[in-house]
């Protein structure tokens, strides 16, 4: 195991300033992603808890969910584009291998010419990464930064296999982060098992097996995992990894945080929030609407539960997925819907 953990100052915290989203307005229902799967809806919720998902359409890129997400995010941080300092793009299915997915948004959105932007890939964990990427990078400097997760799974799923092709949909979430006042991004934990790095691939279509007839005949393009085995991973290695986290940086003044959780699968996320203590009305999820968005998923459910957070709240945002990884987060929120208004 590699990790990386650090906790901020409160002289140079770096806080989320705004949050968006962006889904796809194809509504893909269990019935249509089933069928061809030989599975019926009562199986997918009983499973996963999913009741829908949402898929682009076929002119629809990851750098245009991004880019509408973190337009979003820029509104409710009240933040111009020409005050941004840094665009990460956390994804593992990039528009193209090049150029990075993030110059493309970082074009959209207007952004100042010579701004650093770039992508990075830790699948599910990818967003948490990129916001301890960019938080550090920030931080001290008076300057903001947009963090976007974004995925497009639908083309990578195969039809027939019930393992994958129920669980993903497709989305971006933004946060835009800048100084604070308060705590902020206070604390984060970064941790990989790449002795596990087998158990979610997609094999081909890199420079260890290109893209080919034969590739493509095999279905080597195919998103593949070992549904048991990251269920294993989840409960013996991320679960005690949040508790450890939360012991180290939580003091018995602090308030019952709320958990932002990356949206793996319902009866999973369900498990992992109960084995932890945490309460039902501080678990956000929107994985039965919008099933797994990839590095998408923590910041769309982080953007959806933002109605229902307060200031003084701690949120604690946990990623894990492909790698095997996991990135942990915890945010002391300090701004409320009704304020940003």
């Amino acid at each position: 195991m590699t990790s990386s953990t650090a906790t901020a100052t409160a002289t140079d915290a770096v806080g989320i300033l705004g949050t968006g989203s962006c889904l796809p307005g194809h509504v893909v229902t269990n019935e249509e992603v089933g069928a061809p799967a030989g599975v019926t809806d009562e199986w997918i919720v009983r499973r996963t808890a999913i009741r829908e998902r949402r898929w682009a359409k076929p002119d629809e890129a990851t750098s245009g969910l991004a880019t509408t997400a973190a337009r979003r995010a820029l509104a409710d941080a009240g933040v111009p584009p020409e005050d941004v300092a840094l665009v990460v793009v956390a994804t593992s299915t990039p528009d193209a291998p090049q150029p990075p997915t993030a110059t493309t948004v970082a074009a959209e959105l207007g952004v100042s010419s010579g701004t650093p932007a770039f992508d990075m890939n830790a699948v599910c964990s990818g967003f948490v990464f990129a916001l301890t990427a960019a938080e550090r990078m920030v931080r001290g400097t008076g300057g903001y930064a947009v963090v976007i997760g974004a995925d497009i799974y639908s083309r990578t799923l195969d039809p027939a296999d019930r393992r994958t092709v129920v669980l993903f949909g497709d989305g971006a979430g933004a946060v835009v982060l800048g100084p604070s006042a308060g705590r902020g991004v206070f604390a984060t934990r970064l941790a990989t098992f790449p002795e596990k790095r087998d158990l979610i691939r997609v094999p081909a279509g890199g420079s260890l097996i290109p893209a080919s007839p034969e590739s493509l005949a095999r279905g080597l393009h195919y998103f593949t995992m070992d549904g048991r085995a990251v269920r294993h991973f989840v409960e013996s290695r991320v679960g005690p990894l949040i508790r450890s986290f939360l012991d180290a940086h939580l003091t018995d003044g602090d308030r019952r945080p709320h958990l932002v959780p990356h949206q793996a699968n319902g009866r999973m996320v369900e498990a992992l929030a109960a084995g932890l203590g945490f309460l039902p009305e501080h678990t956000h999820m929107t994985v039965r609407r919008y099933g797994n968005t990839g590095a998408a998923s923590v910041p769309i459910t982080l953007d959806r539960a933002a109605d229902r957070l307060a200031p003084g709240d701690l949120v604690v945002l946990a990623g894990f997925g492909g790698g095997m990884a996991a990135g942990l987060a915890l945010v002391a929120w300090e701004t409320s819907r009704a304020r940003r208004g």
